[in-house]
């Protein structure tokens, strides 16, 4: 038989779930406003901002200095010009320098 959980306790994990979801959206849009874009290949191992590819999770997951799947944020118009010893940052992931490649 199945129990019947109070309206209040179904609609705050209701709520909790959405309010989760919003908040992982507007962390990408609200640095977008913010004169941010993300960065590919610029992180140090461990340091990168979030999505360091398959077998990661988030920020401070990428297990490699320069991975070029994980990303920083970086001032607007600045990721191309920055330098790192395996060439410049990226708008886009690639698999050049991935763990295991």
């Amino acid at each position: 038989m199945l129990k019947k959980l109070p309206l209040t306790t179904v609609a705050s994990g209701v709520a909790a779930a959405l309010g989760l979801a919003a908040a992982t959206a507007m962390h990408s849009s609200a640095a977008q406003e913010a004169g941010m874009e993300k960065c590919y290949g610029i992180a140090l191992a461990g340091q990168n901002d979030c999505a360091a590819g398959p077998g990661t999770t988030c920020a401070g997951t990428s297990t490699i200095d320069y991975q070029s799947n994980a990303w920083k944020l970086v001032p607007q118009g600045t990721c191309a010009n920055i330098e790192t010893p395996h060439g410049h940052g990226s708008l886009d992931a690639s698999n050049a320098r991935v763990p295991g490649n």
